[in-house]
């Protein structure tokens, strides 16, 4: 397909109020399409409809899903980019914390392709999960993002397996980007060269090249990140 007359349709777009997920958001205004958020904070999104919903709250995000999708009048794509972190030891982080990592990583992804699965079939459309390069390798401190990331990975596998010629299913595996997803760390867990991070405008337009495939040609998972990426391999 011509990327210069690929349109991504109505794409619809969790945390797509900062980080990746604003920068997906901008790419598919850009290609023409029109997108629609889905985040916990809506005050700086301008140029997208959007819904104010947390995604760890599945009756929630069911509702806020259909609304966006009789918005829009349907759906062609998802892209769950929302997520969140917990940084420390397994016997130093709260169960709660733990657990929340959990709810919004895994758990609101699985949500919001459940809700999103009518809408998605009847227009053979795509969901783009995001996992991590920790979806690929366990590191200390991080059980609970680990946990979180392989989970998406080994669901997003079965979720393909299970609607293969329905819909189309990729895994974006982004290494670090530059984005404030690590403001709120502790000083320890911050990276402390971010020129080792990658652009998330980057990690946008391979999501781009993933919804832009033709019908019947997938690009099930896609490991994207900086030349000098220091946790993968």
């Amino acid at each position: 397909m011509n990327s210069n007359t690929f349109n991504p349709g109505r794409v619809l777009v969790t945390g797509g109020a900062s980080g990746l997920g604003a920068a997906v958001v901008s790419a598919v205004l850009e290609a023409g399409g029109t997108p629609v958020v889905l985040d916990r904070d809506i005050r700086n999104v301008a140029a997208a409809k959007a819904f104010e919903v947390d995604v760890s709250d599945r009756e929630a995000v069911t509702a806020a899903v259909e609304q966006a999708a009789e918005t829009l009048g349907g759906l062609d794509a998802v892209v769950t980019a929302a997520g969140t972190d917990r940084c420390g030891r397994l016997d130093d982080v709260p169960a709660d914390e733990w657990e929340k990592v959990i709810s919004v990583n895994l758990l609101g992804t699985v949500s919001v392709v459940r809700a999103a699965l009518p809408y998605l079939t009847s227009s053979h459309g795509r969901v783009i999960t995001i996992a991590s390069t920790l979806a690929r390798r366990g590191v200390s401190d991080a059980t609970a993002y680990c946990a979180s990331k392989f989970g998406v990975l080994g669901f997003s596998q079965a979720l393909a397996a299970e609607t293969g010629g329905r819909i189309g299913v990729t895994t974006i595996i982004p290494g670090g980007m530059k984005t404030h997803f690590f403001d709120d760390r502790d000083e320890q867990y911050k990276p402390q060269d971010d020129s080792r991070l990658n652009d998330p405008a980057r990690v946008a337009q391979a999501i781009l090249f993933a919804l832009s495939q033709p019908i019947g040609c997938e690009v099930r998972e896609m490991l994207i990140c900086h030349e000098e990426e220091g946790s993968w391999p």
